[in-house]
């Protein structure tokens, strides 16, 4: 079993939205800010009429580590973590695992695509190879 994050009311839609299969990012509704991680209001125009909705959920590779240490006991290594940007959400880049690929073959810039892994009443964002999709 995977650590789970606390549901809270501004983190629920993004830990939740993978039932629907959709990674859902916090947009404000008067500046139409992309905001992530989540907050109950916005950074950029202190606007409380916050939203989430469904992203692209492809991206790009921007920076990633490949972990040699067994830290939890599901998850065998090696595996890799990256940092995506994602595609139509400007300044938003979501760290999560990469799965379906090798590790020595994962390189800044390649191009992915969301995936959720379920665990209890939580979707954990993934993301694999977007040529695998």
């Amino acid at each position: 079993m995977r650590l789970l994050p606390e549901l809270t009311p501004e983190n629920t839609p993004y830990w939740t939205g993978g039932a629907n299969g959709k990674l859902l990012i916090t947009h404000c509704d008067d500046c139409n800010t992309a905001i992530h991680p989540p907050e109950i209001i916005c950074p950029k125009c202190l606007s409380r009429r916050v939203t989430p909705r469904a992203a692209q959920g492809t991206g790009t590779i921007y920076s990633f580590t490949v972990n040699y240490q067994k830290w939890l006991p599901d998850l065998a290594p090696p595996y890799v973590i990256a940092v995506v940007d994602l595609d139509g959400e400007p300044g938003v880049r979501v760290t999560a695992e990469l799965r379906d690929i090798a590790p020595e073959t994962v390189a800044i810039g390649q191009r992915v695509q969301v995936t959720f892994l379920q665990q209890e009443d939580v979707w954990i964002p993934q993301f694999v190879p977007l040529t695998t999709v």
